[in-house]
């Protein structure tokens, strides 16, 4: 059974240097005007992304959201054809 990526968007609060952003290899990193930081991409599994949480408490930054991304809707989805 192979498992399907499902993109996540993590806010943290502050700005997260450039060292640090090694520490999540495939997010894109965007930091805010109001100061805060948001990590968007892929994540394998529910073990990966703890993990992803795991290492934004190691840094020892205050989580402010982690929101699960749903894909637009393909053209399939609408016609109901596979």
């Amino acid at each position: 059974m192979s498992s399907i990526e499902v993109v996540y968007e993590i806010r943290i609060q502050g700005i997260l240097d450039a060292q640090r952003a090694d520490w999540f290899p495939g997010m894109s990193i965007h930091s805010l005007p109001e100061g805060d930081t948001v990590l968007a991409g892929p994540v394998v599994d529910q073990a990966a992304l703890h993990s992803l949480l795991s290492r934004i408490r190691d840094l020892g930054v205050p989580l402010i959201s982690v929101q699960r991304i749903e894909p637009p809707p393909t053209s399939s989805d609408m016609t109901g054809e596979p």
